[in-house]
């Protein structure tokens, strides 16, 4: 849903927004749907000038506050594409952060959204990737736990479990997205029912990922592609039943040109 709502704001953009048009880093992790977008003239910003103008789109995983005061003391106009769910992380993360809880968010620390969630947290913030850097870390007095809402679900259950027996009053929020944690539990269902699995997203994006860890964990081939180019039809050939999940920014057209190569060749 947030992933569809931004490309639909950016893609009506320049009907109604100031021109020329700009999106902070990469809109969403999507390397095809990025070049249609640059197509229609939708520039990416990798660094914030002291004076601008035009209107820059706020990406799907959202910046830090201090990103969003930079944009318009330039002089930019903004049209925020933030995930509604992600939104939710920050109201969250600003909330306790005032009143001085620590703020522990399990995700990727370089990944654009862990960033911006991370300037909510009034540098009350700390990022672990997984239980063991978790157990890592000292005890505090008062803290809310968080995940980026494209984590795995069984690392997250995990680090929740282990939290409510060794520390149970830090707040536990879950903030996974409903969609991510179906299309995982998905994957790991129709494992038991195909040969191997062909997952169609971008190489950079984190959930897309996951999905890959999912497939490879079952410990049948598992492919990672981007496009239909990508697709090693000689190996494919010898399964008998292939399954096949998208990353949540992967958009139809490139699912269906998948799907439509597998069919025709495999006939």
């Amino acid at each position: 849903m947030g992933v569809q709502r931004a490309v639909k704001m950016a893609l009506e953009a320049p009907h109604f927004l100031l021109e020329p048009i700009y999106t902070i880093g990469s809109l969403i992790h999507n390397p095809q749907v990025l070049e249609d977008l640059r197509k229609k003239g939708i520039q990416t910003l990798s660094e914030i000038p002291q004076k601008g103008h035009g209107t820059v789109l706020i990406r799907a995983h959202g910046v830090p506050p201090k990103v969003r005061e930079e944009l318009t003391m330039a002089g930019f106009q903004i049209a925020d594409a933030t995930c509604p769910k992600v939104i939710k992380v920050q109201t969250i993360i600003a909330y306790y952060a005032q009143k001085g809880h620590r703020v522990i968010i399990v995700g990727e620390a370089h990944h654009p959204e862990v960033i911006g969630l991370l300037g909510f947290a009034q540098n009350l913030g700390v990022v672990v990737s997984d239980l063991n850097e978790l157990q890592k870390l000292p005890l505090f007095e008062n803290a809310i736990v968080v995940a980026q809402t494209t984590q795995s679900r069984m690392e997250y259950d995990k680090i929740k479990k282990w939290l409510q027996k060794n520390v149970p009053y830090y707040i536990i929020f879950s903030t996974i997205c409903a969609s991510t944690k179906d299309r995982q539990k998905e994957v790991e269902k129709i494992m038991n029912q195909v040969d191997a699995l062909i997952v169609v997203g971008g190489f950079n994006s984190g959930n897309t990922r996951r999905l890959v860890q999912i497939g490879q964990k079952s410990g049948k081939p598992t492919y990672h592609v981007e496009t239909e180019i990508e697709l090693n039809m000689k190996e494919l050939f010898s399964f008998s039943r292939i399954g096949i999940t998208t990353g949540a920014s992967t958009p139809n057209w490139v699912i269906q040109r998948v799907i439509d190569k597998i069919t025709q060749e495999c006939k």
